[in-house]
């Protein structure tokens, strides 16, 4: 099983529709479906690039609680979530 924490966006974002869709704790049946999940992951990166897309821009509430923490929060997401899909787009 791979250490999601070192995984790109996309990635993480696509081992969890897979697990969503294969695990006992989500719509499937597998009680321990995190073999299933590495197989069939990247299966799934169209889905996962699909909702990064719709993140590139931030709501209202995300901008308000990203100034909070200070810098241009609107600018500092969309570069990350563009980076993320730019990432898997040129593999």
């Amino acid at each position: 099983m791979t250490d999601i924490s070192v995984t790109s966006p996309v990635e993480r974002i696509a081992r969890v529709i897979a697990a969503e869709a294969l695990s006992i704790n989500g719509e499937g049946h597998d009680g321990s479906a995190g073999g299933a999940v590495d197989a069939a992951w990247q299966q799934e990166v169209g889905r996962a690039l699909a909702i990064l897309r719709t993140l590139r821009e931030p709501t209202p509430e995300m901008v308000e609680a990203g100034r909070a923490v200070g810098s241009d929060p609107a600018e500092i997401w969309n570069a990350m979530v563009r980076a993320a899909i730019g990432q898997e787009e040129t593999v």
